[in-house]
Order: C-alpha cells, then structure tokens, then sequence
C-alpha cells in the first residue's frame, strides 16, 4: 500500500493515498517523457500538450489496478491520439502558408523535453515519413520501446512494424550530420552569424555560410516571412543586403543565445517587435540550413520564458 506522510509540527501524520492520487501520482512519473513522444510525432508543443492532456482523461477512466505497466499502457494512447491528431494536421499543412516549421523547443526550458537527439534537422527528416514509420521510429529507435510493444500500439504485426522502422530510420540518418557542431563552436558561430546578418557584413557572411546554404521562415501568414526556401550563398547575400537597406544596421536585437532543438541559435526581436528564433544546422564548420519561426502563435512559450509578448501588434507586416 502506498503511504503518504504528512508533518504538522512535531508530529507526523501517516495515511494511504487514495486511488485517485495514486493514479494521479502515476501519470505525473511519465508525463514528461510522453509529452516527449507527442511533440516529436506532432513538431508542435501546443498540440502534444492536448494529447497528454487527453491521455490523463483516459487514464483516470480506466481501472487503473488492472493496469500491469502503466507506461508502455499510456504511451500506447498518446501514440494512437497522436496518429489520430496527424490526420487532421496534415490536412491543416496543405492550406499553411508559407514554409511549416516544428514549434522551436528552447533547451534552457527545462521541461524535460530536450533529453534526446533528435534535431531539428531530424525532425523535418520525419516530416517526409508516414505516420506510422513516424511512430515506429520514434517508439522503438528514440524512446526503447520493444519491438513487440510497438507492434501492439500500431497494430501491425512486429515484422512489418520492423520495415516502417527500417525505412525510417535510413531516411533519418541521411540527414543526420557527419560531425555534429561542438557546444562551444556552434554558440561562436550563432552569435558571428547574428552580428553578420544583421550589420551586412557580407565578407563574413561568405565565412559562415555553406554553398547550398538553404533559409527556412516560418510566419505563418501572420507576419512577414519568406513563402519559399532561399537556397544558395549568393541568394541568401543578396536577400540580407536587402533586409540592410530597407531596415538599416542593427535592425534586430539579439534576447538570448539558446540552442533549438539540438540546434546553436538565438531569440530576437527585430524592428516592428516581432520576435522570431533562429536555429542554425552546422556542417564542416559552416551554416547549412536557417531555420527561422516567426509565427506569434508558435511561440507563446519562448515568449512565456522570457516574459515578453511574442506579437505586440498581432499583425501582419
């Protein structure tokens, strides 16, 4: 029996906790780590966060006694709220405007949600999945789960739930980088990269940035944003020098250096108080991909953290 025990002053009341709390209790151990599973299936805080919230109206409407591993049980709803939750997001993609990037997860957050290697680099890697290689993946490749866990949760039988992970995991590991960007490299490289981009510095822009250098920007027809990917070095200059001339230098105040999603970046706020994340994928020393979300409503909790509103003028510009 679980006890619970209780100081008032000098003496130290004992009684046992209810099923209710016990239940409760419970879904706390793992929430963390299903909140994970539904943010890496969703690439959206906000919607992970109503999945787990789902999953605990589930639970307490079972009989929990009869429930042997609570975990592997919890994650088999998250995962089939999540796969029910991906249907209709996919539908809402078609009609998105402009380029879709998963909600920016700041590591310095401390919500238990950066504990595993998936960048965001990976995480557009899984976009280009289906569903159910998606969730194989993830289950048994990223979280542990066991094979024949998986197989249940899907259910598929555990030879084809073996393939969706097979095919997954070759499209995920195409992208992921050779040599990973060390700490203190990739926090150099952010902060010479915000001081470049935003003076016109276009001799260290030349640096920093890879040939094939690709730019992603995420508004989501609220504010401005680029619709489509600027791909390219001399491109991506001259789309910068463009930002300098109209905005002029220093156009954008750096909040805070932060990694996103795996990735080096920062927080800024630029002329107009929008405020944008930027993550940047690292390869042979140079800047491969720009990842920037500016969509107020994909960072309600950047803007939480750091008490500040994500959109002031809730505008486009």
């Amino acid at each position: 029996m679980v006890v619970h025990i209780r100081s008032t002053g000098f003496v130290c009341e004992e009684r046992s906790m209810s099923q209710a709390e016990i239940a409760a209790a419970t879904f706390e151990t793992h929430r963390a780590r299903l909140l994970r599973i539904a943010y890496r299936m969703l690439g959206s805080r906000s919607e992970a966060e109503d999945v787990v919230q789902n999953a605990w109206l589930r639970w307490v409407a079972v009989n929990q006694t009869k429930v042997a591993a609570p975990y592997p049980f919890l994650a088999r709803i998250v995962t089939r709220l999540c796969l029910d939750e991906m249907k209709s997001a996919r539908a809402r993609r078609e009609t998105y405007i402009g380029a879709w990037l998963p909600e920016p997860l700041v590591e310095n957050e401390e919500d238990g949600l950066d504990k595993d290697d998936l960048t965001l680099t990976l995480m557009m890697a899984l976009e280009r999945l289906s569903p159910l290689e998606r969730a194989a993946f993830l289950l048994h490749d990223v979280f542990g789960v066991p094979l024949g866990e998986v197989a249940d949760t899907l259910g598929r039988e555990a030879a084809a739930v073996r393939q969706l992970a097979v095919r997954a995991r070759r499209n995920v590991e195409a992208a992921r980088p050779r040599f990973p960007v060390e700490r203190e490299e990739g926090e150099r490289i952010a902060r010479a990269f915000f001081a470049a981009s935003t003076s016109g510095d276009t001799a260290a822009l030349r640096t920093l940035l890879a040939a094939n250098a690709v730019l992603r920007s995420d508004g989501g027809g609220k504010v401005l944003a680029f619709i489509n990917p600027i791909t390219g070095l001399d491109r991506l200059l001259r789309m910068f020098e463009g930002v300098r001339r109209k905005w002029g230098h220093g156009w954008a105040q750096m909040l805070e250096p932060v990694w996103i999603d795996g990735l080096p970046g920062y927080i800024s706020r630029e002329r107009g108080d929008v405020l944008q994340t930027t993550a940047l994928a690292i390869e042979d020393g140079r800047i491969a991909a720009i990842y920037i979300t500016r969509n107020p409503d994909k960072l309600r909790h950047v803007a939480h953290a750091l008490a500040v509103a994500p959109d002031p003028t809730s505008r486009t510009q």
